[in-house]
């Protein structure tokens, strides 16, 4: 049986899809972890002393920042994936 039949090439191809994918979430689910428990409880202290809206720049980040930075994750997640999906033919 040749090495190169269409079976084991969507393999190689399903594999890579997983793995770019697989990546890209654990990229924005770390960036997400240290914007909200970073930025919002470990180092609140430390950005306390900035101020943002008139509030400290901390707890900006512990009540309202994480939210909005999920959000843009969010976005940037749907467009990283329709790109992902273009590459290997996937999508709609």
């Amino acid at each position: 049986m040749d090495d190169d039949t269409p079976t084991e090439q969507t393999s190689e191809a399903e594999n890579s899809y997983w793995q770019e994918n697989i990546r890209l979430l654990v990229s924005l689910m770390a960036i997400w972890f240290a914007c909200s428990f970073g930025a919002g409880i470990l180092f609140r202290d430390f950005l306390d002393q900035f101020m943002i809206g008139g509030y400290p720049l901390g707890f900006w980040f512990a009540q309202q920042g994480s939210i909005y930075i999920f959000i843009a994750l969010i976005f940037f997640y749907v467009v990283r994936m329709k790109q992902i999906e273009r590459k290997y033919d996937l999508d709609d």
